[in-house]
């Protein structure tokens, strides 16, 4: 019985996909998750991230069900202390698209996603 005296902490998970960069406000909600890192899914042809998940699949299935292609759908993240982008998620494991790595490994993709990145977290980096 003692459990039911103990405090409970609630994190809701704030995912939030857009074509503009994120505001001081957004990033604030988006890095309460893994604070200061924000996991990122950027599609690199539409120019369209969502970021704040708790697993990268969760913004790859918004992106899909928004239209996007798989084959432009790659995921990182950004260390908001550090300024580091990474480019390291499970979803980019696609050998069809010759991606055999966690990491993006596609010189270009990086780069357009890196690029992207900055654009989405002007306000912060």
């Amino acid at each position: 019985m003692e459990l039911l005296n103990k405090p409970v902490k609630i994190l809701l998970i704030m995912i939030i996909t857009k074509a503009s960069s994120y505001t001081k406000i957004e990033t604030k909600k988006l890095k309460e998750l893994f604070d200061p890192y924000i996991k990122t899914v950027i599609d690199i042809r539409t120019k369209m991230c969502s970021a704040g998940c708790d697993r990268h699949f969760e913004s790859e299935q918004i992106l899909l069900k928004d239209g996007s292609r798989q084959t432009d759908i790659w995921g990182g993240g950004i260390d908001l202390e550090t300024k580091i982008i990474d480019f390291n998620s499970f979803i980019n494991i696609r050998p069809n698209d010759e991606n055999t790595s966690s990491e993006i490994q596609d010189a270009k993709i990086r780069k357009e996603y890196e690029e992207l990145s900055k654009y989405f977290f002007k306000n912060v980096i």
